[in-house]
């Protein structure tokens, strides 16, 4: 096993030296970031479905779809009862599917960086819904602030 040592000069100029093993850590840590990578993307969907599970009529992280090693796929109905199968990626969230667990490889639709952005173009009921959370919410900080 080789050892490197490297040294590591911190904001206050002192250094100190660490033991570094570069082919252990370099295998190691690609396959947790892979595994990680996966983890994340599955999470990331979670928490873009709970921010907006409030304004549409339903939503949900697929389970039917294999997520890959940087995709998870959202299931959506929104309020005026469209359904939606939404790709999340590193690039942002598109529409891949006009119902769930639909991925049509055909399509070639816009990503869109955040989920607002995209539902608020499919979606007249999800903006005022959103925008009526919003109007309540400045209500009740200025009744806190009062």
């Amino acid at each position: 096993m080789l050892k490197e040592k490297v040294t590591v000069k911190t904001t206050t100029e002192e250094s100190m030296e660490i033991d570094y093993q570069p082919e252990d850590s370099h295998v190691s840590l690609f396959d947790e970031d892979c595994i990680d990578h996966v983890k994340d993307m599955r999470l990331e969907a979670e928490a873009v479905v709970n921010d907006v599970l409030f304004a549409v009529a339903e939503m949900y992280v697929s389970s039917n779809l294999d997520s890959a090693l940087a995709v998870a796929y959202i299931n959506v109905e929104t309020r005026e009862g469209n359904r939606y199968c939404l790709e999340l990626n590193e690039a942002g969230l598109r529409v891949v599917g006009y119902a769930f667990d639909q991925v049509d490889e055909s399509l070639s639709t816009q990503y869109y960086e955040t989920v607002y952005s995209l539902l608020d173009t499919l979606s007249p009921g999800y903006r005022e819904a959103f925008g009526n959370a919003l109007l309540q919410r400045l209500e009740r900080l200025q009744q806190n602030g009062q």
